[in-house]
């Protein structure tokens, strides 16, 4: 008797671990990537997170994206960077800025204001930062570098 309750637990377990599989992979995805893919919240933990909000009609953002590309480059590995366009724009509009103004950082396409609860920036270019346990640590209005962005990560680290 004793081995058939083995057996029979053992087996719930297996059947509920299948069906948590099943489930988590038939979910809507929290957030979407222009031309790559999409993702979960989830798979955000774990690493720093920068998401810039940038536009074509704002100067800084234009001279800014160049920096933000070369800080995607360094640090992918440790950091997800993104980029959020902040006129909402999507398909053939936002391909062609994207071109146009060589932002070479994966794009969402999913508003991240939704994702993270935060308000629409009051100015542009605004760039988040965002711990490994999903707090966001930093709001930074302005232009940054990528100089200036590693440092942050490097500051708020150590605190």
């Amino acid at each position: 008797m004793l081995r058939f309750k083995k057996f029979k637990f053992s087996k719930s377990i297996t059947i509920l671990t299948i069906l948590l599989l099943c489930f988590t992979s038939c979910s809507k995805p929290d957030f979407e990537i222009y031309k790559d893919s999409s993702g979960y919240i989830e798979d955000l933990r774990g690493q720093w997170v920068v998401i810039n909000y940038w536009a074509d009609w704002c100067p800084p953002c234009i001279k800014e994206m160049p920096e933000l590309s070369s800080f995607y480059e360094d640090n992918k590995k440790e950091v997800h960077v993104f980029a959020y366009n902040f006129d909402q724009l999507e398909g053939e509009e936002l391909e062609e800025q994207i071109l146009r103004f060589k932002v070479q950082v994966p794009s969402l396409l999913t508003d991240p204001g939704e994702l993270f609860g935060w308000d629409v920036p009051d100015g542009l270019p605004t760039t988040y930062i965002i711990d490994p346990k999903g707090v966001t640590r930093e709001v930074l209005l302005g232009p940054q570098t990528k100089e200036s962005l590693e440092e942050m990560i490097l500051k708020l680290k150590e605190t």
